[in-house]
């Protein structure tokens, strides 16, 4: 059975589901005020590698659950500042339903291209006003949130473990709460979370706002993953995702609201956290420049999957670092990977799959994922099996398993041209009209195009290549 690293128990564990059969996974989803970097795309590498290794190698029905935040999110993860969305919405110009629905869909893109799995539910903070509200009148019920003039706030001296949480003291989760951010006038704790904004003060003007039991206002960030996740999983549930910068505020803050709220324990099984990637040995920025995106890849020739093999190069845990070599190492190493699985495209798949010739290649394979998502092993050992002696049928039968675990999309995605920007394929495409029309002229003067682009393209009787010069 798979074992996986619980960042609340700092142990290895063993997925044992609540219910039989089935995974309840909800993953921490984007907060929609700017583009997606690639940064954001490891996490959901990770969260994907997981949903594929708990549904096809443990044979587990996952409902994986993912929130898009489009409300309540402040440029401090404290409940201070501006709010994100409508910080987002000044620089672009436009409303913040406007620049919700527009990096929503720019994310949704962004996964696609990395091929990763859409979740089972996708829900929107906006569309969950009064599961949040619910939610806080339950808190406040059970005495463990009390009413300000300037919000509703959660008191965590009342919640016994909340200085315990992923190892810190309530003194640490104080000072944390307290870095760069104001503490509120009406707070008895500075650790002491917003739970429901009121529209007054700094916020008076907030555009998004919803009447309450505690005045005209806004939910706090971390209310809607409660509220979400309960919703679609229960009150208790299995596993949830997230990136290392949850660890300090917004998860120990979701379980103490969830678990006051409900009064069971514990609100998950397993805390799964996604280490940051770093650039150049770098945190990534935006004052450093280097928050790149899939389009930012794609203009220097690299291709989606290519990130995606990298990302895999290194264990979830361990903190990567980003460099144009490695990535284009990556790549190298995808295409040989998937020309190998392209000249087994004419080797049909049996009904017999992995189970006959190399079982003990997949036995490896698998051993590899159940040890805490080992992606790195698990790809050395696609290697060698594809390297092996063993039959053509085997090596079919066992790569489609392993990628559909992997989800590379070995032998589907062409080998030729991978990693080609957009603006070069149209120009390739515009190519091929002229030679296929016969205008020769026409046709040479796209080929020196695409070369001052810094393309090279070369003719071949089984189609073209396009590599960078």
């Amino acid at each position: 059975m798979l074992k996986i690293f619980n960042s609340l128990s700092k142990n290895v564990e063993e997925i044992v589901p609540i219910h039989k059969g089935e995974i309840g996974m909800y993953a921490c989803g984007p907060t929609v005020y700017g583009y997606t970097h690639i940064g954001h795309g490891r996490k959901y590498v990770t969260d994907d590698i997981l949903r594929r290794t708990l549904e096809i190698i443990e044979e587990l029905k996952v409902k994986h659950v993912q929130n898009v935040t489009d409300v309540g999110h402040l440029t401090s993860d404290a409940d201070s500042g501006e709010d994100k969305m409508e910080k987002g919405a000044v620089a672009a110009g436009k409303t913040v339903w406007e620049v919700a629905k527009e990096y929503t869909d720019y994310f949704n893109n962004v996964m696609k291209e990395l091929n990763i799995l859409p979740p089972t539910i996708v829900c929107k903070a906006t569309d969950h006003i009064a599961d949040q509200i619910a939610l806080i009148e339950k808190i406040i019920a059970n005495d463990y949130g009390y009413d300000t003039p300037e919000a509703v706030y959660f008191d965590v001296t009342k919640f016994a473990d909340y200085g315990k949480m992923f190892n810190q003291t309530i003194e640490e989760k104080s000072v944390a709460s307290r870095e760069g951010v104001e503490v509120g006038e009406f707070k008895k704790h500075p650790a002491d979370f917003v739970l429901w904004f009121k529209r007054v003060g700094k916020y008076k003007d907030h555009v998004m706002h919803w009447e309450s039991p505690w005045g005209d206002g806004f939910p706090g960030w971390h209310i809607e993953c409660s509220a979400m996740s309960m919703k679609y999983l229960g009150e208790q549930f299995d596993i949830h995702t997230g990136g290392e910068d949850h660890l300090s505020i917004h998860h120990p803050n979701e379980i103490a609201q969830s678990e006051a709220g409900t009064g069971k324990k514990p609100f998950v099984k397993y805390w799964i956290h996604t280490t940051f990637l770093m650039v150049d040995g770098k945190k990534m920025s935006k004052s450093l420049g280097n928050l790149y995106k899939l389009t930012d890849l794609a203009e220097k020739g690299f291709s989606p999957l290519s990130l995606r093999y990298y990302f895999l190069t290194t264990h979830y845990h361990k903190q990567m670092n980003f460099t144009w070599e490695g990535l284009a190492g990556a790549q190298k190493s995808l295409l040989k990977l998937n020309k190998m699985v392209v000249d087994l495209s004419d080797v049909p798949v049996t009904a017999e799959g992995w189970s006959g010739e190399g079982v003990e290649y997949f036995q490896k394979f698998v051993a590899a994922m159940e040890d805490d998502l080992n992606t790195a092993l698990a790809l050395s050992i696609v290697w060698e099996m594809m390297k092996s002696n063993i039959s053509d049928e085997a090596k079919k039968n066992l790569i489609v398993v392993m990628d559909s675990v992997l989800g590379l999309n070995l032998g589907t995605e062409p080998e030729k041209n991978m990693g080609i920007p957009e603006e070069i394929k149209e120009l390739l495409t515009q190519r091929e009209e002229a030679r296929k029309t016969k205008n020769w002229a026409e046709s040479d003067a796209i080929r020196a195009e695409i070369a001052d682009k810094g393309y090279r393209v070369e003719d071949y009787p089984d189609g073209v290549k396009v590599e960078k010069i």
